[in-house]
């Protein structure tokens, strides 16, 4: 799963698991949706959107072409038909980084993701999560293979036949 994915994943559980009882100050709020803007989260609902559309697509449209023309036309990019669930969620991961961070942290988060080396880092940390879970599975089948071979080594040095 990417990180873009497992950030808004994150941010939805928090919320439905009750992040904070106390509403953050509207302070506090500014500066958490400037960082949500800064972080792109918007862009990363949007680029979740024709997979959602054309999963719902036959389920909707009932494999009747007149239908799936309208559909069509209803779920294209950029269609008003997201607005509500996209504002929604803007706000409530808005409220979640309020809630998680002091406002003196969300304006440090801001500074160092609109900086070039933040924007850079947003853009490589998807390949860089996957490269890392690679190298993170890679490693750790070596391990085993190499324990393995350790193991069975010092058990039949104490006699056991394996």
């Amino acid at each position: 799963m990417s990180r873009r994915l497992l950030t808004i994943a994150g941010a939805l559980l928090l919320l439905v698991c009750g992040a904070s009882a106390q509403a953050p100050s509207p302070e506090a709020m500014s500066a958490a949706r400037q960082l949500v803007t800064t972080l792109k989260i918007a862009d990363q609902y949007h680029a979740q959107l024709p997979q959602l559309m054309l999963k719902l697509r036959p389920v909707v449209a009932q494999d009747r072409p007149e239908i799936e023309r309208d559909y069509d036309a209803l779920t294209a990019p950029g269609s008003e038909i997201y607005a509500p669930f996209l504002a929604s969620m803007m706000d409530k991961i808005a409220a979640l980084y309020a809630t998680s961070f002091t406002l003196d942290e969300l304006r440090q988060i801001e500074t160092f993701y609109s900086q070039p080396a933040g924007q850079k880092f947003l853009e490589k940390s998807d390949a860089l999560a996957q490269a890392s879970a690679q190298i993170g599975q890679d490693v750790s089948q070596k391990a085993a293979d190499e324990l393995k071979l350790r193991l069975i080594d010092a058990l039949r040095q104490k006699g056991h036949k394996l």
